[in-house]
């Protein structure tokens, strides 16, 4: 009797093994199918994006503001724009929210203030970027008359400083409460063990979170037409209309002429190689300051 029971036992054991490797190499197989399939659609948008836009790329692409078709016309103007208006975005959103971030993480503690915050950030992180261009137009825009490449910076930041909220709050949750510990026990103040410990522990994550802000605005098209509208000529000056890369495209993509739809594919490249060099770029430089 002890020897068919144990002789039961062994093949209910042999079989929930076998079950188990069974479900082990299923699962590994699927997650390499969707690895594959990822990297397929990406290298796929890629090569589309090289086959089309690189016969585009030129001198005068880099050194000639928009101009009619058949005028051989460049985007200098509007590269510049993109720069402009993308890099205020994150200088106005990266502060505010990193600074939410931190609070949310370190001070909120579940407070009635926090929550709201909380609530407000997600709302922000899941609407459509055209009421985000609306809302601009109608507080900033219309108020003071015109269109402005502030306005479509401030358009941005809006859309970026959820996603930096989001991620900088996530990773300051992540840093063990050993660390915090022990620079309280040191006797270093709270801010001080935020900003030298908890936020520099955190920061690849942080800087991950900045970079898909980046990457968000870098595309984004609705906004810009409610707020900056666009500018064929060159303009420096944010208080007036400016050029931008991702209305361009929409400009110059839906037109009949094929210079300015090769101008469209290569400005898409332009900027999907951009954000691409930017992510390689502190991905290398936090991985090389890790301690």
């Amino acid at each position: 009797m002890n020897a068919s029971s144990s002789l039961m036992r062994a093949d209910r054991s042999a079989s929930l093994a076998l079950r188990r490797r069974m479900t082990d190499k299923l699962a590994t197989a699927a997650s390499w199918l969707a690895m594959l399939l990822v990297v397929f659609l990406l290298g796929s948008i890629l090569w589309t994006l090289l086959r089309n836009g690189i016969a585009g790329l030129s001198v005068h692409l880099f050194t000639r503001s928009m101009a009619a078709p058949d005028q051989d016309g460049g985007l200098a103007n509007a590269i510049v724009g993109s720069l402009l208006q993308t890099g205020l975005a994150i200088l106005l959103g990266a502060p505010a929210g990193l600074l939410t971030g931190i609070y949310l993480a370190e001070y909120g503690a579940g407070s009635g203030l926090a929550r709201t915050v909380r609530f407000v950030s997600d709302m922000l992180l899941s609407a459509p970027s055209i009421l985000i261009g609306l809302f601009i137009y109608m507080v900033l825009v219309a108020t003071l008359g015109h269109f402005s490449g502030f306005a479509g910076g401030l358009a941005l930041a809006l859309l970026a400083m959820p996603i930096i909220v989001r991620t900088t709050e996530d990773m300051l949750r992540l840093v063990p409460v050993a660390m915090r510990e022990a620079g309280i026990a040191l006797g270093a103040p709270k801010w001080r063990v935020i900003l030298f410990i908890c936020l520099r522990a955190a920061r690849a994550g942080v800087m991950t979170g900045i970079l898909l802000a980046l990457a968000r605005v870098a595309g984004e098209t609705a906004p810009l037409l409610f707020t900056s509208l666009g500018n064929s000529e060159w303009s420096l000056d944010m208080g007036r209309p400016m050029a931008s890369l991702p209305v361009a495209i929409y400009q110059y993509a839906g037109s009949a002429y094929q210079d300015w739809m090769q101008q469209a594919w290569t400005g898409a490249l332009l900027i999907t190689v951009g954000v691409l060099i930017i992510n390689i770029a502190v991905r290398v430089g936090t991985r090389g300051g890790r301690t």
